[in-house]
């Protein structure tokens, strides 16, 4: 063997290392093993349209069980328990041989019918140039123009440079870069909340449109949409124009507030003194509920005035009141 074949295969070695660990980061579980035993757990599901069940399979199941089948690749879901072993689907498993019955603790919402969003759109990456931002609570998918963040934009028309994978990738990329900015970009908030959830969790709805939870309204239907929320504002309020096909520059922000020198230096002696007996309970530090957001909530099950998505921004954990049970 001659020393360029040599490096060839060392190459060639190497290459095949960073792709396993890669799968690995992005894949935890073993390929060789259906994650059934494992219970509901948080993980990647894919769905089967070949099958055509509304039902969830492993990342190990959808390579060996279903790869010469057509799926779609749902991201992660909590506490799901691979569908494959189980009586819902007919097409048997091969990595567990027991046929067990069906799950019935899953959750299927309407990504297992291939649509996201509350738009109900079946998700399309040759045509779609939006990005979807995933809700944390129910785990679906949402449209940046659903969300109020832009104008829809145009389907990227097909091309037969589609049908190869990477071409598409690079495609799709090339048709994001001409789409106007979002009013609230990934780099502005930690997680998002749709509306539909914001409504069902007591404290995140009293936490709405309050500094750190940002959200999209307006003040009537045919107005511009304004942010509120935002800390570095004054008031909260942001007020942004959407137009289609044109860039939307970000609103100025000021610097934060210094704590004054009557805050920081407070004579030991003037201190209020804390009392060492244990509290019946624990005080509230959620803030004043944003009559704005509220308002929005409970108008917006036509949306005119905005959806009720909140975007919390970086450190909200920290901020979230514990003296409520209710928690995301």
């Amino acid at each position: 063997m001659s020393s360029s074949d040599s490096q060839t295969l060392t190459a060639l070695a190497e290459q095949h290392r960073t792709l396993v660990e890669a799968a690995a980061e992005a894949l935890p579980h073993q390929f060789s093993q259906c994650t059934y035993a494992l219970g509901p757990i948080r993980q990647a599901v894919y769905l089967c349209l070949t099958c055509g069940e509304p039902r969830g399979i492993c990342s190990a199941c959808s390579i060996a069980c279903h790869t010469d089948h057509e799926q779609l690749e749902l991201f992660p879901k909590r506490a799901f328990r691979c569908d494959c072993p189980t009586r819902a689907l007919a097409h048997a498993c091969t990595l567990h041989s027991t046929p067990e019955e069906e799950n019935a603790g899953n959750k299927y919402g309407h990504n297992f019918e291939g649509v996201f969003c509350r738009c109900g759109r079946p998700y399309d990456a040759k045509k779609e140039r939006e990005t979807m931002v995933q809700c944390v609570a129910c785990e679906d998918w949402f449209h940046e123009s659903c969300l109020n963040l832009r104008e829809r934009p145009p389907e990227r028309a097909s091309t037969p440079e589609d049908h190869n994978a990477a071409s598409t990738e690079d495609d799709a990329s090339d048709a994001s870069d001409d789409l106007p900015l979002a009013l609230i970009t990934a780099d502005d908030y930690d997680s998002f909340v749709c509306g539909a959830c914001v409504r069902g969790i007591p404290t995140l709805r009293q936490y709405a449109g309050t500094p750190g939870a940002l959200m999209v309204v307006r003040d009537a239907p045919g107005q511009p949409w304004k942010i509120i929320g935002r800390e570095e504002s004054t008031d909260g309020t942001a007020t942004v124009e959407v137009t289609e096909g044109t860039e939307t520059e970000e609103p100025d922000v000021g610097e934060k507030r210094a704590r004054s020198a009557d805050e920081e230096e407070v004579p030991s002696a003037k201190r209020p003194r804390v009392s060492t007996e244990p509290s019946a309970s624990p005080p509230c530090l959620a803030p004043p509920e944003n009559p704005v957001a509220q308002k929005t909530l409970d108008c917006s099950s036509s949306g005119d005035l905005g959806a009720g998505d909140v975007f919390l921004t970086e450190g909200w954990r920290e901020r979230w009141c514990k003296c409520e049970s209710v928690r995301l």
